[in-house]
């Protein structure tokens, strides 16, 4: 495999002959560079006019590589060739390197340049690239081109000391400016014979210098990446230039901002092919759906401004944004009924572009970079009602699209007052975030984040907010329930249109008298976990679980989906055969449950066979099953406010395996029931012929 190397522009704010008159000093060798033994001039050619000199020379390197592998190659040293272009009339040296050692092995090739700053002609700008290619080395191609690369790249950074260096003798010596060549002065002129060693190449500005803007072919120079970017070893910045100049050559139109690519560079640890192919699926996503004008095009509905319980709230000790969040104090389940996850989606990226902006503006400002942001999120409140199935997975689905497209965009997340229940919510989450992200997470239990070690470690005490025993009142929604007249219908979060995600969570059916809706289910592992979550939005219904060894008659065109599962109501197609006997045929592995009009329900049930388990809702007449003659006055409003012998519900059902059920909150639990009932139930499931747990939550307690 080719590594290859790009340098930054290098702008030292010298005039190009003064540059010139400190670089010819290093030769013949130079005891800053230890690893340069010697050069020799083995040729040299100047034209007519003198503006022109050519010089090739025959560099001596002694690698730092160790004794045996030297003694393997059958070498002391390396020599390469070096060819320098010195025009003096247009103030350019052109540099290019080969390597003479082992060239039927190995392939390396440097070429380097010396030009005249386009925006003031008394600066001068430096740009270096390499390429090396180990074709073979004796059996060692890995470890020689680990050392080539580590020594190349220490050669790069101890350059950045040698040119100022010298600029410094010259300073002693009196001389702070040389004249520019002209035919007259041909002969005053210093000898530049010298030329750049494939071990020296790699001059830097010095790292006082000022920021220096405009460089030639929207190039970026050295001092914008320490001043904008941060200090990026010279391979990293290799991989940001080379990246970069990929965008630009296959780009049409805006490409990403710097630190925007540099974010993909970091999470694939500066993997050039991993990172360019992660930022080609994001550029993609965000012109797909238009996230570059979201910022500008989306206003948050006023149900979000109302519940939603964030806000960013200044800064951190480091300059970043801070971002505060009482997710214990959000309905989530009302924000995803009433909203919909798309609306979800949209306010969360919403904050990471707006996150990305304050960054910026905040790099401006403390005149560092900053690149990263702190969220603090408040988990007191945080219950098992935020473990509602649905609204985990649409949490996990938006997690997933965060991470696909803003990595490295978290700094810091200080999770504080974490109850019981927090290790059930991280067992769900924490697979999905990648593991550089997960190392910034700090959490603390109780009052933990009181004192030191604590909050004050990473915000200023004058801005921690009042609700965390602090003084500033901070401006953020309560929340509170979402009321249940705000939510929407199934058919309505279905047909609306979900670009940034693909599928609606719920689905609707609706029964009829005499013919119910049944779901099947196949089981192929006993103590897998069959969820449900469902609300009855017309008419009264009666929940039933079946299991049955022998699969049920299909219709022709249906066939088991996803996880083993079908659903056949809405053709008016029944599962149960009418020949089939209970207790032989099939059995009931439920108590029946009656489920009333504007009731949600949720409930989870461990298999104890593998089979094929039959979920089943069917018209309830209020009436019909009453044992007194005088009917409950409940029962009588039912009935005057169904029209007609039709239900209808909405609903949402899943299947987890038992391996990733066991020991985490994967259930819908009820929410009066604590973690440690849901621990012994999971983790005796093998004890339990039929465990299950089911909720009902009338309105008022609907969450």
């Amino acid at each position: 495999m080719v590594q290859e190397y790009q340098s930054p522009v290098r702008v030292y704010k010298y005039p190009f002959e003064l540059v010139m008159a400190a670089y010819v000093r290093r030769f013949p060798k130079c005891a800053l560079i230890p690893m340069f033994v010697d050069s020799e001039v083995i040729n040299q050619s100047r034209s007519k006019d003198g503006s022109v000199l050519v010089t090739e020379r025959r560099c001596t390197i002694d690698v730092d590589a160790p004794r045996l592998l030297k003694r393997i190659a059958g070498v002391e040293y390396l020599y390469f060739i070096q060819k320098n272009t010195m025009n003096y009339r247009n103030r350019t040296l052109h540099i290019e390197v080969h390597n003479e050692t082992f060239s039927n092995r190995v392939t390396v090739r440097e070429f380097c340049s010396y030009t005249v700053h386009p925006e003031n002609e008394d600066w001068t700008c430096f740009e270096q690239a390499a390429s090396l290619d180990i074709k073979s080395f004796f059996g060692f191609e890995s470890t020689a081109e680990k050392i080539a690369m580590k020594q190349y790249a220490a050669s790069i950074k101890k350059g950045k000391e040698i040119i100022e260096h010298h600029l410094g003798e010259l300073q002693e010596e009196g001389i702070t400016r040389i004249p520019r060549w002209t035919a007259s002065t041909e002969c005053t002129r210093p000898t530049l014979s010298a030329a750049i060693p494939v071990s020296a190449g790699g001059d830097e500005q010095a790292g006082t210098a000022e920021l220096v803007a405009g460089s030639p072919d929207d190039k970026l120079d050295a001092d914008y990446i320490r001043r904008y970017l941060g200090d990026l070893t010279p391979l990293q910045e290799s991989c940001l230039i080379r990246l970069r100049q990929w965008l630009q050559e296959t780009h049409k139109g805006k490409i990403p901002k710097d630190q925007h690519v540099l974010r993909f560079l970091r999470a694939r640890d500066f993997n050039m092919d991993k990172a360019r192919e992660f930022l080609c699926q994001s550029l993609t996503w965000r012109k797909q759906h238009h996230v570059d004008f979201l910022l500008d095009t989306w206003e948050r509905p006023q149900l979000l401004q109302d519940f939603f319980t964030g806000a960013w709230h200044h800064h951190d000790r480091d300059g970043r944004p801070l971002y505060v969040l009482r997710l214990g104090q959000m309905d989530t389940k009302g924000l995803v009924r009433a909203l919909g996850e798309e609306a979800l989606l949209r306010q969360v990226l919403s904050l990471n572009e707006e996150g990305l902006r304050r960054c910026e503006e905040n790099t401006v400002v403390f005149g560092r970079p900053i690149s990263c942001w702190t969220c603090l999120m408040d988990l007191d409140g945080l219950n098992m009602r935020h473990m509602w199935r649905p609204g985990v997975k649409a949490l996990l689905r938006i997690i997933e699209v965060v991470e696909a497209n803003y990595p490295e965009t978290l700094g810091r997340l200080l999770i504080v007052r974490a109850p019981r229940v927090f290790p059930v919510l991280w067992t769900l989450v924490s697979p999905l975030i990648d593991e550089n992200s997960r190392k910034k997470f700090f959490v603390y239990a109780g009052n933990d984040y009181q004192g030191p070690g604590g909050l004050v470690d990473y915000i200023d005490r004058e801005i921690i907010p009042d609700f965390l025993g602090g003084t500033y009142m901070c401006d953020i929604p309560d929340g509170g329930t979402v009321p249940k007249s705000l939510y929407r219908t199934a058919e309505e979060l279905e047909s609306e249109e979900n670009c940034l995600l693909t599928d609606c969570i719920y689905k609707t059916a609706n029964i009829f008298k005499g013919t119910p809706f049944e779901m099947l289910i196949e089981i192929t592992e006993a103590s897998s976990v069959i969820t449900w979550d469902f609300d009855v939005s017309k008419g009264d219904v009666v929940f039933n679980i079946y299991h049955s060894k022998r699969i049920p008659q299909l219709p022709k065109k249906d066939t088991l989906g996803a996880h083993g599962i079908t659903s056949l109501g809405s053709m008016n197609a029944q599962l149960i055969d009418k020949s089939w006997v209970l207790g032989q045929d099939y059995s009931m592995v439920e108590k029946a449950l009656v489920c009333r009009e504007g009731e949600s329900i949720q409930g989870s049930h461990i298999t104890r066979w593998p089979g094929f388990y039959i979920l089943q809702w069917r018209f309830h007449s209020s009436t019909a099953g009453a044992a007194s003659s005088l009917p409950r006055v409940d029962d009588v409003l039912a009935s005057l406010q169904v029209s007609s012998h039709k239900c209808r519900i909405m609903y949402y059902t899943e299947v987890l395996a038992s391996n990733d059920f066991r020991g985490s909150l994967s259930s819908l639990e009820s929410c009066q029931s604590g973690f440690s009932q849901l621990s012994a139930a999971t983790t005796t499931s093998s004890q339990s012929h039929a465990s299950s747990t089911l909720s009902r939550m009338k309105c008022s307690f609907n969450h």
